[in-house]
């Protein structure tokens, strides 16, 4: 599956940009598709449009957390090695877009929490279908190149 043609359509629909990225990534995780859709509902438009870190790349640690991250406490090598996937993940966003912070890329938006009518204006005007798109492609890129975990093969 193209994840990121997937993750455009599906903020085309009405998805936020964390939702977009994270649901086109369900088949595999595994996570219900309404499942995955709430965890990632408050990262939309920078966390709840307060224009912090960009949705669509909370949406793509979240699904590289789900799939590489760790679960054991106090593991510093195996959180340092995650870290790592972090910022690299995270990297290569800031280097096709200059930031990875929404009020950065959109040029100081509204912050208040009213979501912005999404019409064909909207979408003209947003890079927000492309940001989900890039951080998915990011991910499938990566998941190329490095198997997923055992405990995740089906």
């Amino acid at each position: 599956m193209d994840h990121s043609m997937y993750a455009a359509e599906l903020f085309y629909n009405g998805y936020n940009c964390a939702q977009a990225v994270m649901v086109a990534f369900c088949d595999v995780t595994g996570l219900d598709r309404d499942v995955a859709a709430r965890m990632s509902s408050s990262f939309g438009g920078g966390m709840g449009r307060m224009r912090e870190v960009c949705g669509a790349v909370s949406g793509m640690l979240m699904v590289a957390g789900y799939l590489y991250g760790y679960e054991t406490p106090g593991d510093d090598t195996i959180k340092m090695a995650h870290y790592r996937l972090v910022q690299e993940l995270a990297g290569k966003f800031r280097e096709k877009m200059g930031s990875i912070v929404c009020r950065e890329i959109l040029k100081n938006p509204p912050s208040d929490p009213n979501p912005t009518p999404r019409t064909p204006e909207f979408y003209k005007v947003r890079p927000c279908a492309r940001m989900v798109a890039l951080a998915a492609q990011i991910l499938d890129d990566y998941m190329g190149s490095i198997p997923l975990p055992e405990k995740l093969n089906r």
